[in-house]
Parts: structure tokens; sequence; C-alpha cells
């Protein structure tokens, strides 16, 4: 079990991921994904065992503060040396979950924020899963502003003391 920097090679299997882990109205493009990898690379991760890739993790960076959703659908404003660290998603086939890879893949991605000198890590997440985040520090800001695939989505916020 690794994680690295996914390439455009992995393309097909995160869309295959993807499909299978989002509805279809929050489910990133195949070519929103492609222009991810391409775009932001050194903030997309994939997770494989035994040579396959059963999930990963994926957001730009920006000097805006909060997630908004136009981000996901233009990786152009990714900004290499912004201030946060965005989280678009974290993906693990059905028949991985529950093993505590979704945690490896958030805290690997943290370790890499703070390594880079960023002030946190914000993403948006549906209610249930607050508590999730919660565990790796992160604070409900409240109901985002965001109606990406018509649902209502809680942001989250993780600053670093650095």
């Amino acid at each position: 079990m690794f994680i690295e920097k996914a390439s455009i090679k992995d393309l097909d299997e995160i869309f295959n991921i993807e499909k299978i882990c989002f509805p279809k109205d929050e489910a990133a493009t195949y070519e929103q994904l492609k222009e991810r990898i391409s775009t932001f690379k050194n903030h997309f991760f994939v997770f494989k065992k035994d040579n396959k890739i059963i999930g990963f993790i994926n957001g730009m960076v920006t000097n805006d503060k909060d997630l908004s959703d136009c981000m996901y659908s233009n990786a152009n404003l990714h900004n290499e040396n912004g201030l946060w660290q965005m989280v678009f998603g974290i993906d693990v086939l059905p028949d991985y979950q529950k093993n505590g890879y979704a945690g490896m893949l958030m805290r690997h991605l943290i370790e890499v924020s703070k390594d880079e000198k960023r002030k946190g890590v914000v993403l948006t997440c549906k209610k249930k899963l607050i508590p999730f985040y919660e565990h790796f520090g992160f604070v409900c800001e409240g109901i985002s502003s965001s109606n990406h695939g018509g649902v209502m989505w809680y942001q989250m916020r993780l600053l670093f003391d650095n």
C-alpha cells in the first residue's frame, strides 16, 4: 500500500472510482479530472494497494479563504503558492471503505499542506460526514454557500499553527 501523486495514466481508473463514489450530479467529469491532474498534480494523490488504485484525494491551492463552486470546474483558479489547500473529494472504492484508507489520504494531504506552509485545509461535506472530518481537527463553519450537485454542504476548516 502506498500513496503517490496521480498521473495522467491513472485517469481512467480515477474516473471510474469517481463515478462509483459520487452521484452523477456531484461527480467530476472525465475532462475535469484530466484538467485537475494536469493543473495541480502536486495536490492530487492516489492510494494504491496491490498495484491497483483504490482511492484518491484532490483539490487546488488558492488564496481564496472559502471553497466555491466555480473551483470544481475551473482548475485554472489553482495558485501553486496559495495560502489554502482545498479538498474537492476523497474517493475510496466501496470494497475498501471502513479500513482507514480515506483517513490515510486525508492525513497525507494535511502533512503535504503543512510542509508547504499553507494556512490550512478547507473542504465541504454533507452533514453526516462532519464528525469524520472533526476527527482530523477540522471545525465546522456552518452551511456553505455551495449548492454543488443541488445538495446542502457544510464548510470545514483545519487551521495550522505556522
